[in-house]
C-alpha cells in the first residue's frame, strides 16, 4: 500500500457549449468537492483541478447553430459554467481552459514526444464524408434513424430517444446534421493509441491491482478487457481545436479524447507557474509516485479516464496513473434522460436566480439520491420534500431551538454545563459515533451514505431537545436547563463542521450564529478541524452567540409548480420538434421484394366499423378492438397503444383489417386477425380507414 504525501483530485471536463445541469452537479462536481472540503478539514495536502473542454465538436455544431464563431461559444459558456460551479461552492483552486496557450503546447508537446517515440500506428480508413461541404463528417455531426427504436435523428455516436451507444455504420440513412446532406465513404489517414499493445499492463493494473474500484467502473473495465482492446484514432478531421504537430497532417487536430485529459496536466501546470510559493511544482503533483491522482467523473467517461487516458500516461513514461476514478451512474429527470440538446434539464445558472441563497438545498438533495450505484432519479416533489422534511423540520428546527432557547434564557450568550446525567452522557457517546461512522464513508467514496449519518447527528440533537424540554425545564430548574443548552450548542457547533463538506454554505452562517469561525481566537480553539468532530468544548462558557436566523427556509407548491410547468413546456415544445425533425428527414422504406397478384389475394382484407377500443390490462403496448365485420363480429388486439393515448377517438371509424389470419392469444385474450396499420415518419402508428362509408364485411382488393 502506498504511503501519499499528497492528493490531487480532477473532474470531468465540461463540454463549454451550453449551461451546466443538476446532472452534471450530482454526477461529478458536488462529491468531488465533498470529498476535496473533506481532506481540507483534515489537513492534508489537496489539490483541486477543473476546467473547460473547449474542443471537439459539440461546440462547434452549437456555432453554428447560433451563427456565431466557435471561440465565441466557447468564451460564452465557459464564463457561465465557471460561475455556475462558484455559485454552488465548488472550491476549484484552479478552473481553467483548453483553449489556453498553456494547454496548447503542453498537449502539443504530449503528442509530439508519443510520435518520436513511435507510439502510435497510423492507419487508412474510409469515413464518412460530405461531397458538397468537402469535409469528412464526425460521429456527433452524423444524424440518422436509430437501429434499436427507430427514432429519427440520432446521432452517430448515441440515439437520445432509447440511450443506445451507436457507430455511424449503424445508423439507417445517415446524413450531415447540419444540412441534411447525403453522406458518402472516403479514405483518411489518422494516428492511433494502440491500446491493445498495453492489454496486459492494463488487465493487470486495474483487475489485479484494483478491486476496490466501484463495481460499475470495474466491471466496465473489464468488459473492455475481456472483449479485446483495439487501437483508437487520435486525430481527428477538423478545423478546431489543436493542429497535429506533424508534417502531412494539414487540416487534422488532436481528437478531443487526447487533448481533453491533458488538460488537467496543463491546469496543473498554469496554476503552478503562477503561485509556485503556495502549490510548488506541477511535475510534483503529476510524477511523484507520492501522489494520489483521484478522477472524478461521470460513467460515461470510464473508459477514457480508467483505459485510454492512463495508456497515454504509461505510454508517455513519466507520469503516474490514477488510484482511483470515482465514477457515478446518471441522473435523470422526472423520469426522463437529462438532455442538453433538448433543453431537458435544470440549469445551475437558472437555479442560481430562482432560488437565491438555496445553493445547499439542492447540493443536499443531489447527494441524498446520488447515482452511486445505479441510475437515479431526480423530482421536484422530492426536492420539496427533502427541504422542508429534512433539512428544515430536522437540522433546521434542532439549531433554532437551541439558539432561540438560549437568547431567551440566557441573554444569548453559552451556558455554563452542570452535571452531565446519564441521558445526556448517552447523547454525547451517540454523536461522538457518528465521525467515525462517516469518515469510513468519505474514505470509501460513499458520499450519499456519510450525509445520511451527518443529519443523524441533527436528528440525535433533535431527539436530545424533544426528550429534554427545556422550555418546561426552565419553569423549575435553570441550572438543568443551562446544562441541556449547552450540551445543544456543542452539538450545533459539532455540526457545522459534520456539515462544512456538504453543506459549506449553511455550515458558515451555522458558525456565524454561532460566533465561532473557523479561522478566529472567539472561542477555545484557534481553528475548527475535522478532528474536532465529536468535542463537547467547541463553545467556551459565556461566549456570546450571533444574530440567529433560520437556517433553511419552506420551500412552498407554487414554487415547485413553477419548475413542473416549465418543464411541461420544454416536453411539449421537443416532442413538436421532434415530430418536425422526423418529416423533414423521413423517406420512404425500401420496397420489398416482388410479389405477384396470386400472393396478394391469400390475404382477406376486409373492412369493420370500431365498436369499443379499449387498453389491455398489464399491457403497455396493447389495444382491444371490438368491430362489427358484417359476420357476426370479432376481436382483435393491436400493438398500438402509444400512438392512440386515447383509443376512444377510433370508435365508430371504419378500419381495415386481416380476416383470415389464424386467432391467436394474448394476454389471455384470443385477438382474430389484424388491424391494418401505416408507419407515420415520427413512427407513430395510423390505423387505415376508408374515405366513403361502406356495408361491414366489405372485401378490399
Amino acid at each position: 500500500m502506498n504511503s501519499f504525501q499528497r492528493t490531487l483530485v480532477t473532474t470531468a471536463l465540461p463540454y463549454a457549449n451550453g449551461p451546466v445541469h443538476i446532472g452534471h452537479l450530482a454526477g461529478v462536481y458536488v462529491p468531488a468537492d465533498i470529498y476535496v472540503r473533506y481532506l481540507r478539514l483534515k489537513g492534508e495536502n489537496v489539490l483541486f483541478v477543473g476546467g473547460s473542454d473547449e474542443h471537439g465538436v459539440p461546440v462547434t455544431i452549437r456555432a453554428r447553430k447560433e451563427g456565431i464563431t466557435t471561440q465565441e461559444v466557447v468564451d460564452r459558456y465557459h464564463n457561465i459554467i465557471k460561475d455556475s460551479f462558484e455559485g454552488f461552492g465548488i472550491s476549484f483552486d484552479v478552473y481553467s481552459r483548453t483553449t489556453s496557450k498553456i494547454h496548447h503546447q503542453l498537449a502539443s508537446d504530449f503528442f509530439r514526444k508519443l510520435y518520436d517515440d513511435g507510439k502510435f500506428v497510423e492507419q487508412t480508413s474510409e469515413q464518412f464524408y460530405d461531397p458538397e461541404t468537402q469535409e469528412f463528417l464526425t460521429d456527433r455531426n452524423i444524424r440518422g434513424e436509430c437501429p434499436r427504436c427507430h427514432a429519427a435523428g440520432a446521432y452517430g455516436d448515441q440515439c437520445e430517444k432509447c440511450g443506445a451507444t451507436l457507430s455511424p455504420d449503424e445508423l439507417i440513412n445517415p446524413y450531415n446534421a447540419i444540412n441534411g446532406n447525403p453522406l458518402t465513404k472516403k479514405e483518411t489517414k489518422h494516428w492511433y493509441l494502440p491500446l491493445d499493445q498495453y492489454q496486459q499492463w492494463l488487465e493487470e493494473w486495474i483487475l489485479q491491482e484494483h478491486k476496490e474500484w466501484r463495481p460499475n467502473v470495474y466491471g466496465q473495465c473489464k468488459s473492455w478487457l475481456d472483449g479485446g482492446l483495439r487501437p483508437r484514432a487520435v486525430t481527428r478531421d477538423l478545423d478546431w481545436g489543436i493542429p497535429v504537430p506533424v508534417e502531412g497532417a494539414e487540416g487534422k487536430v488532436l481528437y478531443v479524447w487526447f487533448d481533453a485529459p491533458i488538460g488537467y496536466i496543463s491546469n496543473t501546470k498554469e496554476l503552478c507557474d503562477a503561485k509556485p510559493e503556495q502549490f510548488g511544482s506541477w511535475e510534483t503533483w503529476w510524477k511523484d509516485p507520492s501522489t494520489r491522482l483521484i478522477h472524478f467523473i461521470g460513467k460515461d467517461n470510464i473508459v477514457f479516464h480508467c483505459i485510454v487516458f492512463p495508456t497515454m500516461l504509461k505510454a508517455e513514461g513519466s507520469y503516474i496513473v490514477p488510484d482511483n476514478v470515482p465514477s457515478n451512474e446518471f441522473l435523470n429527470l422526472e423520469g426522463d434522460k437529462i438532455s442538453t440538446s433538448r433543453n431537458w434539464a435544470v440549469w445551475l445558472n437558472e437555479y442560481l436566480v430562482d432560488f437565491p441563497s438555496k445553493q445547499d438545498v439542492l447540493r443536499y438533495v443531489l447527494t441524498a439520491n446520488a447515482p452511486e450505484t445505479k441510475d437515479n432519479d431526480f423530482t421536484w416533489a422530492d426536492f420539496q420534500a427533502r427541504n422542508n422534511n429534512e433539512l428544515v423540520a430536522i437540522y433546521g428546527n434542532f439549531v433554532n431551538r437551541a439558539l432561540v432557547l438560549t437568547k431567551k434564557y440566557f441573554d444569548g450568550k453559552v451556558p455554563a454545563a452542570g452535571t452531565f446525567n446519564e441521558y445526556d452522557q448517552a447523547t454525547i457517546a451517540e454523536f461522538q459515533n457518528v465521525k467515525a461512522e462517516v469518515e469510513k464513508l468519505l474514505g470509501d467514496f460513499r458520499f450519499r451514505d456519510a450525509q445520511k449519518e451527518a443529519m443523524n447527528l441533527a436528528r440525535i440533537g433533535n431527539k436530545y431537545l424533544a426528550d429534554t424540554e427545556p422550555w418546561k425545564v426552565a419553569k423549575t430548574d435553570m441550572e438543568r436547563t443551562a446544562t441541556i443548552l449547552h450540551l445543544a450548542l456543542q452539538i450545533a457547533a459539532n455540526l457545522s463542521i459534520a456539515f462544512e463538506p456538504f453543506l459549506p454554505f449553511s455550515s458558515a452562517k451555522l458558525r456565524e450564529m454561532l460566533n465561532l469561525q473557523l479561522s478566529t481566537a472567539n472561542c477555545q480553539l484557534s481553528t475548527l478541524t475535522w478532528e474536532e468532530l465529536g468535542n463537547i468544548n467547541l463553545l467556551k462558557e459565556g461566549q456570546e452567540l450571533g444574530e440567529v436566523s433560520l437556517l433553511f427556509e419552506k420551500i412552498e407548491d407554487a414554487t415547485i409548480q413553477a419548475q413542473l410547468d416549465r418543464l411541461a413546456n420544454i416536453k411539449a415544445a421537443n416532442e413538436e420538434s421532434e415530430k418536425q425533425e422526423a418529416l423533414k428527414n423521413w423517406r420512404p422504406a425500401d420496397i420489398k421484394e416482388n410479389t405477384n397478384i396470386d400472393e396478394f389475394g391469400k390475404m382477406d382484407i376486409r373492412v369493420a366499423t370500431v365498436l369499443d377500443c379499449q387498453p389491455v390490462k398489464k399491457s403497455d403496448r396493447l389495444l382491444q378492438f371490438r368491430l362489427d365485420d358484417g359476420m357476426g363480429g370479432r376481436t382483435i388486439l393491436s400493438g398500438i397503444a402509444q400512438s392512440y393515448p386515447d383509443p376512444s377517438v377510433l370508435v365508430g371509424k371504419q378500419v381495415l383489417f386481416i380476416a383470415n389470419f389464424p386467432p391467436r392469444k394474448m394476454m389471455g385474450i384470443e385477438s382474430q386477425g389484424m388491424i391494418l396499420s401505416a408507419v407515420d415518419a415520427d413512427g407513430k402508428l395510423v390505423v387505415t380507414t376508408v374515405t366513403a362509408p361502406v356495408r361491414n364485411g366489405s372485401q378490399v382488393g
